[in-house]
Protein backbone atom coordinates (compact mmCIF):
# COMPACT_ATOMS: atom_id res chain seq x y z
CA UNK A 1 0.00 0.00 0.00
CA UNK A 2 2.35 2.30 0.31
CA UNK A 3 4.05 2.20 -2.63
CA UNK A 4 1.65 3.32 -4.43
CA UNK A 5 1.94 6.96 -2.77
CA UNK A 6 5.67 6.89 -3.42
CA UNK A 7 5.34 5.86 -7.37
CA UNK A 8 2.71 8.83 -7.77
CA UNK A 9 5.50 10.88 -6.26
CA UNK A 10 8.22 9.99 -8.67
CA UNK A 11 5.61 10.20 -11.15
CA UNK A 12 3.97 13.38 -10.77
CA UNK A 13 8.05 14.73 -10.70
CA UNK A 14 8.93 13.29 -14.00
CA UNK A 15 5.39 14.84 -15.39
CA UNK A 16 7.16 17.83 -13.71
CA UNK A 17 10.34 18.12 -14.95
CA UNK A 18 9.69 17.28 -18.32
CA UNK A 19 7.04 20.25 -18.62
CA UNK A 20 10.24 22.20 -17.44
CA UNK A 21 12.22 20.91 -19.95
CA UNK A 22 9.67 20.85 -22.97
CA UNK A 23 8.22 24.46 -21.99
CA UNK A 24 11.01 26.53 -20.07
CA UNK A 25 13.94 25.66 -21.99
CA UNK A 26 12.41 26.42 -25.38
CA UNK A 27 10.96 29.40 -24.04
CA UNK A 28 14.56 30.70 -23.18
CA UNK A 29 15.74 30.13 -26.50
CA UNK A 30 12.74 32.15 -28.07
CA UNK A 31 13.49 35.12 -26.25
CA UNK A 32 16.98 34.96 -27.31
CA UNK A 33 15.67 34.37 -30.77
CA UNK A 34 13.22 37.33 -30.50
CA UNK A 35 15.67 39.74 -29.28
CA UNK A 36 17.46 39.48 -32.43
CA UNK A 37 16.37 41.28 -35.51
CA UNK A 38 17.46 38.89 -38.49
CA UNK A 39 17.09 41.92 -40.78
CA UNK A 40 20.59 43.22 -38.78
CA UNK A 41 21.86 40.25 -39.35
CA UNK A 42 21.57 40.95 -42.88
CA UNK A 43 23.35 44.31 -42.86
CA UNK A 44 26.19 42.72 -40.82
CA UNK A 45 26.41 40.45 -43.97
CA UNK A 46 27.08 43.45 -46.79
CA UNK A 47 30.68 42.98 -47.61
CA UNK A 48 31.94 46.48 -47.49
CA UNK A 49 35.36 47.53 -46.60
CA UNK A 50 36.47 48.12 -42.84
CA UNK A 51 36.55 51.99 -43.57
CA UNK A 52 32.99 52.33 -44.67
CA UNK A 53 31.96 51.07 -41.64
CA UNK A 54 33.65 52.38 -38.48
CA UNK A 55 31.01 53.03 -36.03
CA UNK A 56 27.64 51.28 -36.26
CA UNK A 57 24.23 52.36 -34.53
CA UNK A 58 21.40 50.31 -34.78
CA UNK A 59 18.04 51.77 -33.78
CA UNK A 60 14.45 49.79 -33.91
CA UNK A 61 10.98 50.89 -33.47
CA UNK A 62 7.74 48.83 -33.80
CA UNK A 63 6.62 45.40 -33.81
CA UNK A 64 8.26 42.36 -35.90
CA UNK A 65 4.87 41.52 -36.53
CA UNK A 66 3.32 44.48 -37.59
CA UNK A 67 1.05 44.96 -34.43
CA UNK A 68 0.29 48.44 -34.46
CA UNK A 69 3.21 49.65 -35.85
CA UNK A 70 5.31 47.69 -38.40
CA UNK A 71 8.93 47.44 -37.62
CA UNK A 72 11.45 49.96 -38.91
CA UNK A 73 15.03 49.48 -38.76
CA UNK A 74 17.38 52.28 -38.54
CA UNK A 75 21.63 52.27 -39.07
CA UNK A 76 23.62 54.61 -39.18
CA UNK A 77 27.46 53.87 -40.04
CA UNK A 78 30.50 56.29 -40.12
CA UNK A 79 32.67 55.92 -43.19
CA UNK A 80 36.41 57.22 -43.25
CA UNK A 81 35.87 57.78 -46.97
CA UNK A 82 34.30 60.39 -49.07
CA UNK A 83 30.53 60.32 -50.10
CA UNK A 84 31.31 59.11 -53.53
CA UNK A 85 33.50 56.04 -52.45
CA UNK A 86 31.75 55.14 -50.10
CA UNK A 87 27.97 55.06 -52.31
CA UNK A 88 30.17 52.87 -54.78
CA UNK A 89 30.94 49.56 -52.10
CA UNK A 90 27.43 50.04 -50.56
CA UNK A 91 25.44 50.06 -53.78
CA UNK A 92 27.62 46.87 -55.05
CA UNK A 93 27.49 45.10 -51.90
CA UNK A 94 23.37 45.38 -52.00
CA UNK A 95 23.36 44.03 -55.26
CA UNK A 96 25.53 41.23 -54.42
CA UNK A 97 22.93 40.45 -51.49
CA UNK A 98 19.95 40.44 -53.51
CA UNK A 99 18.69 43.85 -53.41
CA UNK A 100 17.37 45.27 -56.44
CA UNK A 101 17.17 48.87 -56.90
CA UNK A 102 14.09 50.47 -56.99
CA UNK A 103 12.62 53.29 -59.18
CA UNK A 104 9.72 54.74 -56.86
CA UNK A 105 8.17 58.26 -56.08
CA UNK A 106 9.25 60.07 -52.81
CA UNK A 107 12.60 58.30 -52.78
CA UNK A 108 13.39 60.58 -50.47
CA UNK A 109 10.52 61.28 -49.24
CA UNK A 110 11.75 64.87 -48.36
CA UNK A 111 14.72 66.62 -50.22
CA UNK A 112 18.21 65.39 -49.40
CA UNK A 113 21.58 66.15 -49.56
CA UNK A 114 23.80 63.47 -50.90
CA UNK A 115 22.95 60.08 -52.58
CA UNK A 116 19.50 58.62 -51.65
CA UNK A 117 19.00 55.51 -53.48
CA UNK A 118 16.00 52.48 -52.48
CA UNK A 119 16.12 49.20 -52.51
CA UNK A 120 13.97 45.97 -52.34
CA UNK A 121 14.20 42.79 -51.74
CA UNK A 122 12.03 39.81 -50.93
CA UNK A 123 9.30 41.57 -48.25
CA UNK A 124 11.69 44.19 -47.37
CA UNK A 125 12.41 47.85 -48.70
CA UNK A 126 15.15 49.77 -48.16
CA UNK A 127 16.41 53.31 -48.14
CA UNK A 128 20.00 53.99 -48.22
CA UNK A 129 21.71 58.01 -47.77
CA UNK A 130 25.20 58.77 -48.17
CA UNK A 131 25.90 62.38 -47.49
CA UNK A 132 28.90 64.40 -46.58
CA UNK A 133 29.23 64.59 -41.99
CA UNK A 134 27.78 67.09 -40.32
CA UNK A 135 30.56 69.38 -39.18
CA UNK A 136 28.90 71.74 -37.18
CA UNK A 137 27.50 71.21 -34.00
CA UNK A 138 24.20 71.10 -32.85
CA UNK A 139 22.55 74.36 -31.23
CA UNK A 140 22.89 74.50 -27.57
CA UNK A 141 19.36 75.56 -25.65
CA UNK A 142 17.57 76.71 -29.14
CA UNK A 143 20.73 79.40 -29.27
CA UNK A 144 22.77 78.68 -32.05
CA UNK A 145 26.58 77.23 -31.52
CA UNK A 146 29.52 79.28 -31.57
CA UNK A 147 31.87 77.41 -34.32
CA UNK A 148 35.11 78.87 -33.71
CA UNK A 149 37.37 79.15 -36.86
CA UNK A 150 39.76 76.37 -37.23
CA UNK A 151 42.75 75.56 -38.89
CA UNK A 152 41.83 75.05 -42.64
CA UNK A 153 44.45 72.19 -42.76
CA UNK A 154 43.23 70.22 -39.83
CA UNK A 155 39.09 71.52 -40.86
CA UNK A 156 39.22 68.70 -43.55
CA UNK A 157 40.58 65.81 -41.37
CA UNK A 158 38.15 66.81 -39.25
CA UNK A 159 35.16 66.58 -41.67
CA UNK A 160 36.21 64.43 -44.04
CA UNK A 161 34.74 60.84 -44.13
CA UNK A 162 31.19 60.71 -45.03
CA UNK A 163 27.95 59.53 -42.86
CA UNK A 164 25.43 56.27 -43.68
CA UNK A 165 21.94 55.76 -42.94
CA UNK A 166 20.26 52.98 -43.80
CA UNK A 167 16.32 52.49 -42.91
CA UNK A 168 14.64 48.76 -43.84
CA UNK A 169 11.06 48.48 -43.47
CA UNK A 170 8.21 46.13 -44.24
CA UNK A 171 7.10 46.11 -47.79
CA UNK A 172 3.53 46.23 -46.57
CA UNK A 173 3.54 49.09 -44.17
CA UNK A 174 5.76 50.82 -46.82
CA UNK A 175 3.17 53.51 -48.64
CA UNK A 176 5.49 53.73 -51.82
CA UNK A 177 4.98 49.92 -52.21
CA UNK A 178 0.54 51.13 -52.70
CA UNK A 179 -0.99 52.20 -55.47
CA UNK A 180 -0.72 56.23 -55.41
CA UNK A 181 -3.89 58.64 -56.07
CA UNK A 182 -3.84 59.58 -60.01
CA UNK A 183 -5.26 62.91 -61.39
CA UNK A 184 -6.09 60.92 -64.91
CA UNK A 185 -9.62 61.63 -65.89
CA UNK A 186 -9.58 58.27 -68.44
CA UNK A 187 -9.20 56.61 -64.15
CA UNK A 188 -11.23 58.79 -62.37
CA UNK A 189 -13.86 59.33 -64.82
CA UNK A 190 -13.74 62.95 -64.31
CA UNK A 191 -11.23 65.72 -64.02
CA UNK A 192 -10.13 66.83 -60.42
CA UNK A 193 -8.82 70.26 -62.29
CA UNK A 194 -10.79 71.23 -65.32
CA UNK A 195 -9.80 73.88 -67.67
CA UNK A 196 -12.81 76.62 -68.05
CA UNK A 197 -12.87 78.39 -71.38
CA UNK A 198 -14.65 81.25 -70.06
CA UNK A 199 -11.72 84.18 -69.27
CA UNK A 200 -12.72 84.66 -65.41
CA UNK A 201 -11.11 88.11 -66.16
CA UNK A 202 -13.36 88.74 -69.23
CA UNK A 203 -16.19 91.43 -69.30
CA UNK A 204 -18.59 91.92 -66.24
CA UNK A 205 -22.28 90.81 -67.24
CA UNK A 206 -24.05 94.25 -67.45
CA UNK A 207 -26.78 94.69 -64.30
CA UNK A 208 -30.38 94.86 -65.42
CA UNK A 209 -31.48 98.49 -65.38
Amino acid sequence: MRRQPQQRLRTGALALACVVLLGVVPAVFGLQTLSRDPVFATLDQLAVPRWAATETVDDVSGSRWCLLDCRLRERTVVSDRSPEETVQVYEASLRGEGWRPWQVDRCPEQPAKGSYTCWQRDELTLDLWVREPACVPPPVDGEPALVPSPDPSTQAEECGGSLVSVKVRNAIDDDRTRPQPSTDPSLTGEDPFPTSSVDPLGEPTPSPS
